[in-house]
């Protein structure tokens, strides 16, 4: 099997209809320990900042659409915690997944997987598979929706899915199935027993990534390609539409320090920990690509336009869903005070005169085969 040359690609370039720059406007977090962030505005802040009245700037496209491993299967895996009446993950094991796992997350997640298609030009992985891939891992499945269009594409493949929290479909392919597992802890899998193995989207649940790379490496087979797609927590602007102090503005920075205080980063992308911790396991690196992510239809380009069209649904219909077990359990807000920035976040989304984006990098690495 021959080496494919290394790809780097450059962020997309997004280019908005108008730009109308808008104006601008303490985070006492943890019970234990506040915040000395000076960037990072108190919960209290947003209830005293007014609602504006609806104008016909506003965009209401969407107002109505709105064993540690395999082996520790057991009956509590469904004692789901609840926080703030949203449901996660068991306690079992060290896992420490913030997204719920209920039905209106699990929406969300769905949508976004829409979005990640859309900017992959209708593919769902990039790496340079063969037709005659035996064996798939995908790992922190979540919903199980990207293993089961890949247990579709590839029906002669062995497709498993694995995840800390039982939330998948019961009617999938023939040749996919999925476990429940805490992915942060030593494998069970057999070493160089995989072709392919896809990760995406785990910022902030992961204390050791280079820990969880030489899981990966050691579980594909020699010339086996592993493909990670991490989202950043940064809601940005390149035209300054998304200002200093507004509700988009904190998202990125709440959950950064919150990623801080709970030892497990969400600065993934920007610290390029995927390059980083690749390179340090063994691989290869044979692309590494940075996407731009625009949150609402602001775009020039049309396709652009829907993926910010259902990046900003994705979002919106769940803004509390994607804050709770952080803001709340972290930085010590009140489920009263999530809902009351969850608001002013949605209201500015729907501005078509902030310009947001998060970026994303997706890097594909291929493991070694042994010297002839």
């Amino acid at each position: 099997m021959s080496d494919p040359p290394a790809k780097t690609g450059s962020a997309e370039h997004l280019s908005p209809g108008s730009i109308t720059p808008s104006p601008a406007p303490e985070l006492t977090t943890a019970a234990d320990a506040p915040t000395t962030n000076p960037h990072i505005l108190p919960a209290s802040h947003w209830a005293q900042v007014p609602h504006p009245e609806e104008t016909d700037d506003d965009d209401s496209a969407y107002g109505d659409d709105n064993a540690s491993s395999t082996a520790s299967l057991t009956a509590s895996i469904l004692e789901y915690r609840t926080v703030h009446g949203r449901t996660y993950h068991s306690e079992r094991g060290n896992a420490q997944s913030w997204n719920p796992n209920d039905a209106l997350h699990d929406e969300s997640m769905d949508i976004l997987h829409h979005v990640s298609t859309l900017m992959q030009d209708g593919k769902i992985y990039l790496a340079p598979l063969s037709d005659d891939i035996q064996r798939v891992l995908d790992v922190a499945c979540g919903t199980g929706i990207w293993a089961i269009d890949f247990a579709d594409l590839f029906p002669a493949a062995e497709v498993i899915g694995v995840d800390i929290s039982p939330q998948q479909p019961q009617w999938i392919p023939p040749n996919l199935k999925f476990e429940v597992d805490d992915v942060t802890q030593p494998w069970t899998y057999e070493p160089n027993s995989f072709d392919y193995i896809h990760l995406r989207w785990l910022t902030g649940s992961v204390p050791d990534w280079y820990a969880l790379y030489r899981e990966v490496f050691k579980a594909l087979k020699p010339g086996g390609y592993f493909e990670h797609k991490e989202s950043s927590c940064l809601l940005l602007s390149d035209d300054g539409t998304v200002v200093e102090g507004s509700a988009i503005d904190q998202w990125g920075k709440v959950f950064t320090e919150a990623g801080k205080k709970f030892g497990h980063t969400f600065s993934v992308v920007e610290e390029g920990l995927q390059r980083k911790a690749m390179e340090a396991a063994g691989f290869e690196i044979i692309e590494e690509r940075d996407m731009k992510t625009p949150l609402g239809p602001w775009p020039a380009d049309e396709n652009q336009k829907l993926i910010g069209q259902y990046n900003r649904l994705a979002i919106e219909q769940d803004v509390e869903g994607f804050l709770m077990y952080m803001w709340t359990m972290v930085m010590g807000w009140t489920r009263e005070e999530i809902q009351v920035y969850a608001a002013h976040l949605r209201r500015e989304l729907r501005s078509p005169n902030i310009h947001a984006y998060y970026p994303q990098k997706l890097v594909i690495g291929r493991k070694p085969e042994p010297a002839s």
